[in-house]
């Protein structure tokens, strides 16, 4: 079974930190761009962060300079490093591999941002 798990969500303070992880499970197509997205009740989905396979990364203008985006080249993984988190940072985070055909998402992890 072909799967994406996220975890390391949870609830922080304004200005706090959390790191996010996206292990995989099962066989994929060959994956060419891991990212992070993030989605709000009743919004759509919105790209947070994207690395390609050559490791060249993309950022939403919102989260540039307080996330970092990582992968592990040896397998489907990637990682999210948030600092300076704020109130509009909460949202159900999601991680993404796509691949040549069809793009795969895991499940989600919540991130809360409250004093």
């Amino acid at each position: 079974q072909v799967q994406l798990v996220e975890s390391g969500g949870g609830v922080v303070q304004p200005g706090g930190s959390l790191n996010l992880s996206c292990t995989s499970t099962g066989t994929f197509q060959r994956i060419n761009t891991t990212g992070w997205y993030r989605q709000a009740p009743g919004k759509q989905r919105e790209s947070v962060a994207q690395i390609t396979g050559a490791g060249d990364t993309n950022y939403a203008d919102i989260v540039k300079g307080r996330f970092t985006i990582s992968r592990d080249g040896a397998k489907i993984a990637a990682y999210l490093q948030m600092k300076g988190l704020e109130p509009e940072d909460a949202d159900v985070y999601y991680c993404s591999a796509t691949g040549r055909t069809r793009t795969y998402w895991g499940q989600g992890t919540q991130v809360t941002v409250s004093t």
